[in-house]
């Protein structure tokens, strides 16, 4: 075929051929909405799955499904299983597009009550609009959940989060996967507090796992992600349906920061989970302090489960300042390295007060019963000198009456 002769103008608006002559030693970020196509019968092989291949940015981008896969990997490692990955806009919009994708009207999800907030609020006011109903029950309690189980055959999806946010629970996987194989039901698991580093739920027959990439994957406060990570083919091909329908997808600029976190996650971790554990034992030793939720001290509830699921005990924690609201807010606005934000997992530490913020809207007699009280505090410990944290936080303290 002879080449066209262009004028100036279409020549300036002419898209080249990349002209790389080796692989970069970073990823690119393909910054395109859309793809060439070779040939007419190219792109038929492509849109009809004969193919791999890559068409519109809604469907897939190499820098997205490059990261995905990195992250299927990690919940992977080591696991006799092959495992897949799709990214998506955010932690919340996992949640959403993999239980539109696995439930219908008619079906219920299964969860705790001592979810994050947000997730809580999308179950009762935005699934139960489109027929999905959900239940609310103790975890703890193995029996019962068989019980609840038997007289409501309606559940299809387990929905479990562990450590819980914000008081750090923790759920037995193992037990929990049992009763699921019984009564054959989906399990999903939100891993954003532990990441594959501390925790692979995969390992206890977990059917999928989510994540808010925005938090440690993550770990700069820079992007906003989330994750959908499974092993199960009979799903895969209606989770990605769903996702390019809904255009719940990731970007390329984002999954490229992920990509950059992900490169420290292990470093990140180690110290954060260090620091920590420092936090809490010096926060148990203060009277200012009625209760500290870490499962790494010995004396906690849930010790010996996340010593049996967990590599690590994280680096998230709560604590109950002073005898009331007042006082948790003296508290937080006193502090002068930890920063007050609306985030956790990255390198510096923040604190939140979940009662005015992130379970604002669940009722307070709810959250109350699973110790989401009034003057709790949570917090992300970060990356810093662990005394100067503790010298910011006896400061702050020194402001209660």
């Amino acid at each position: 075929m002879n080449k066209l002769k262009t004028s100036f103008q279409t020549l300036c608006v002419s898209e080249r051929k990349d002209n790389k002559s080796n692989d970069p030693h970073q990823l690119p970020i393909y910054a395109t909405s859309s793809f060439k196509m070779e040939s007419t019968d190219d792109a038929i092989d492509i849109f009809t799955g004969k193919k791999k291949g890559h068409a519109y940015g809604r469907y897939g981008n190499p820098t997205i499904d490059t990261v995905a896969q990195k992250i299927a990997d990690l919940e992977g490692y080591g696991l006799e299983m092959d495992t897949y990955c799709y990214l998506t806009s955010s932690g919340m919009s996992a949640i959403s597009t993999l239980i539109y994708s696995l439930a219908k009207s008619g079906d219920a999800v299964l969860t705790q009550g001592n979810l994050y907030g947000g997730t809580t609020e999308l179950l009762k006011n935005v699934f139960s609009n489109h027929g999905i109903n959900s239940y609310f029950i103790d975890f703890d309690d193995t029996d019962g959940i068989k019980g609840f189980i038997k007289s409501h055959p309606d559940v299809k999806i387990f929905y479990i989060e562990t450590p819980t946010n914000p008081t750090l629970a923790c759920i037995d996987l193992q037990k929990i996967n049992k009763i699921a194989k019984e009564f054959n039901l989906i399990t999903i698991l939100d891993n954003t507090f532990c990441t594959p580093y501390i925790q692979q739920p995969l390992k206890f027959g977990i059917d999928f796992v989510i994540h808010s990439t925005t938090k440690y994957l993550n770990g700069h406060g820079n992007s906003i992600a989330g994750a959908i990570v499974g092993h199960r083919v009979d799903f895969q091909k209606q989770i990605w349906t769903t996702l390019k329908l809904i255009g719940s997808t990731c970007n390329p600029w984002d999954a490229w920061l992920i990509n950059n976190g992900l490169k420290t996650l292990a470093l990140r971790m180690d110290k954060q989970c260090s620091n920590a554990m420092f936090i809490a034992q010096e926060l148990s030793k203060m009277k200012v302090i009625k209760k500290v939720n870490y499962n790494g001290l010995q004396d906690n509830k849930y010790h010996e489960i996340a010593k049996k699921q967990m590599n690590q005990f994280g680096g998230m924690l709560s604590f109950e300042v002073g005898n009331n609201i007042y006082d948790a807010k003296i508290f937080i606005d006193h502090l002068q390295i930890c920063t007050h934000a609306t985030t956790l997992g990255d390198v510096d530490t923040l604190v939140l007060h979940p009662a005015t913020s992130s379970h604002l809207n669940v009722d307070k007699q709810v959250r109350e019963s699973y110790g989401i009280t009034d003057n709790l505090v949570r917090m992300s410990v970060g990356i810093e000198d662990k005394d100067d944290l503790l010298n910011d936080i006896k400061q702050a303290i020194s402001y209660i009456n």
